[in-house]
């Protein structure tokens, strides 16, 4: 393959497929040499028509066919995902029709896919390659008609009918997911080009109906975006509204009248209104959407892994537009079948979870019968099952068994979804399950038996591996807390516990009662701990062990360290800066000369190193002298990527000290 030749194959024949083909042949770099449809007299049709060399009668066919350089997938929605996973494991580039996946959590495992294979991914918004596209920016970005206020955008229309797959909840039907990105992705376009730099909404709000399929048959949205700039967008497969997209400013109104899909021949008009001004018509250059978008994909091959990213539609634009049609359903209250909480699913590739090559360590901790990975997943932010899936399934793959949770997290939906993952892949005796119970203002022996009876229901399994107190009560004699803990370690509940946010003092306490009698040890502490210094806590009743006689017990204990935070909420990823005092825990919290100073040295020994602030800031935790299983919380698949970055770096003892502050 080389910048000036192609080679496509398309996967699903269908009416779209029809109109890529049709285009392809006005494409500069590329060419049309294979079909595949589970139907082989379609597949074999379509090549007919379109000149195919070759059809396949399975996409895993087409996908070992040497000769294609990328696919276009044309499936529907529900399958887009898994085969641009399966495409880009094959080394194929991949143009997947929007959307690219039916949630953000899902599509977060594609994009993923392509960055692991070095693969150009993109998702088919072909209206953003028209040459009116680059017309509407320049006016915005010029000011021709003043300051951006208002974009207005619709793409709709009357099916006439309510059957088919557009109606098919369990093939994610309605306008929201077929047609309604399109207004979407166009009003965070405009937006972020009148500001100058990349805005999402900062909030939406929104109407529509669910018809007897509980698809949405027609919604409307209303986004906010900072600097007062707002939106509206709607949809529908049952709204026979006009197509167009009205931009308003301070000074006037642009207006496109043929927005989406374009005749290929056509010159599409621009109709400008200034204030006071004549109305303008720009006659836009005629432009083959279709194929743009294919010399687009041709154009980042050549330009090497490095640069796979389409500019005209990025992987992180695809899934900041999924985000927004996330809330848009949410906000109308459609959610299908699979996404549901309790849903048995598999994962995205269809294929059982593998550990690929990884740089994963492992620790023991007593009382647990298997390698507990360093790096802990911490489950406190996943949003619903198919991004709970999609962060557990990755961090499995890249070696990670450990997963903590706890029983206040997310009102008890953080322990479902761990369970509901945990059982829908089988690896309860694989995963490394850390629960927390007894936080104030329940911190009593009775708390931690009921709260621990409803955890274990809820993550579906019958012990957890550790157990920990999420906070103490020290107006309560320290042996009624060891007696509890102790009685369900004997029943098998827990296999280890301790102490999160626990003085030391109060630690050595439990275990002096639990030698005295014949009770099991607290093994473990969970306070904050990392290379910032907490000169204050986040949370009323947390502790941390980042003062110096705190780090001496640990060293003379060895007492395993569960540290959360221990990336300083943020403090190492750039946010931290001594003028941005925009968010005052952070200030509050770690803003000090001495914080600053070690921020310097990780970005300068990141820099040496060519990873992240981030990642010499978890190394450094990684690399005690006492045994650590740090906490990590990512929201998103690149975040842990870039924090397990720190798991391949080994530092000196020397570093180890010149990041403290202490060489």
């Amino acid at each position: 393959m080389t910048a000036h030749a192609l080679n496509w194959g398309i996967l699903g024949p269908g009416n779209i497929a029809r109109r890529f083909a049709g285009q392809l042949a006005d494409s500069a770099t590329g060419r049309l040499v294979a079909v595949a449809s589970r139907d082989a007299g379609k597949a074999e049709a379509f090549a007919s028509q379109f000149g195919a060399e070759r059809s396949y009668s399975s996409y895993e066919q087409l996908l070992a066919d040497p000769d294609v350089d990328a696919v276009y997938i044309s499936l529907v929605h529900t399958l887009h995902a898994e085969w641009t996973v399966k495409a880009a494991n094959a080394g194929k580039h991949v143009l997947v029709e929007k959307p690219i996946a039916v949630n953000h959590g899902t599509a977060m495992v594609a994009a993923e896919a392509a960055r692991r294979n070095g693969v150009v991914l993109l998702e088919a918004y072909m209206y953003r390659f028209h040459p009116q596209i680059d017309t509407l920016l320049e006016l915005v970005s010029g000011g021709a008609i003043g300051q951006i206020q208002h974009i207005d955008a619709s793409f709709s229309f009357d099916t006439g009918g309510s059957e088919g797959r557009l109606f098919d909840e369990s093939l994610a039907g309605g306008g929201i997911l077929d047609v309604g990105g399109y207004p979407v992705s166009l009003a965070r376009l405009v937006a972020s080009a009148a500001l100058g730099h990349r805005s999402e909404p900062v909030s939406l709000t929104a109407q529509g109906a669910l018809g007897d399929t509980n698809v949405d048959e027609w919604a409307a949205a209303t986004l906010q975006f900072d600097s007062g700039i707002s939106a509206h967008v709607r949809t529908g497969v049952r709204l026979d509204d006009e197509e167009r997209v009205v931009v308003y400013g301070s000074h006037g109104t642009i207006q496109l009248h043929t927005p989406w899909v374009v005749d290929p021949s056509a010159n599409p008009r621009i109709t400008v209104r200034r204030v006071g001004e004549p109305v303008r018509v720009i006659e836009c250059p005629a432009g083959s959407q279709y194929a743009a978008e294919a010399d687009a994909v041709a154009a980042a091959a050549a330009a090497g892994t490095a640069s796979s990213d389409v500019p005209r539609m990025t992987i992180d634009d695809s899934l900041a537009n999924l985000l927004v049609l996330d809330q848009w359903r949410a906000a109308i209250g459609l959610r299908y079948p699979f996404e549901r909480d309790d849903a048995t699913t598999s994962t995205v590739s269809g294929e059982p979870l593998a550990v690929r090559a990884n740089a994963m360590v492992y620790g023991r901790i007593p009382g647990i019968d298997k390698d507990v990975s360093r790096l802990v997943m911490g489950c406190d932010n996943q949003q619903n099952l198919a991004h709970a899936s999609a962060m557990f399934d990755d961090f499995t793959e890249r070696g990670g068994n450990a997963f903590d949770t706890g029983y206040i997290y997310g009102g008890g939906l953080q322990e479902r979804l761990l369970g509901q993952w945990i059982s829908n892949r089988g690896l309860r005796e694989q995963t490394v399950v850390i629960a927390k119970g007894a936080h104030t203002p329940h911190c009593d022996p009775e708390s931690i038996t009921r709260q621990l009876t409803e955890s274990l229901e809820r993550l579906q399994t019958d012990y957890v591996d550790i157990y920990l107190m999420h906070r103490d009560n020290e107006d309560i004699p320290v042996g009624e807390f060891v007696d509890v803990l102790d009685e369900h370690a004997r029943a098998g509940r827990i296999r280890s516990f301790g102490g999160s946010n626990w003085s030391l003092a109060r630690f050595d306490e439990a275990n002096a009662y639990a030698e005295a009698n014949g009770k099991q040890h607290f093994g473990i502490l969970s306070n904050h701990f990392g290379l910032a210094e907490a000169y204050d806590v986040p949370w009323d009743g947390c502790r941390h062990a980042t003062d110096d006689a705190s780090k001496a017990w640990l060293r003379q204990t060895q007492t395993p360290l569960f540290p959360w935070s221990s990336q300083a909420r943020g403090f190492f990823t750039g946010r931290a800066r001594p003028d941005d005092l925009s968010d005052p825990e952070l200030v509050r919290c770690y803003y000090g000369d001495g914080n600053f100073e070690r921020l310097r040295r990780a970005e300068q020994l990141g820099a040496e190193l060519g990873v992240m602030a981030t990642a010499v800031a978890l190394a450094y935790v990684l690399h005690q002298p006492f045994p650590t299983f740090p906490l990590f919380g990512p929201r998103s698949i690149s975040e842990t990527r870039t924090s397990m970055a720190g798991l391949s770096i080994e530092l000196t003892d020397d570093q180890v000290r010149w990041l403290d502050l202490a060489g």
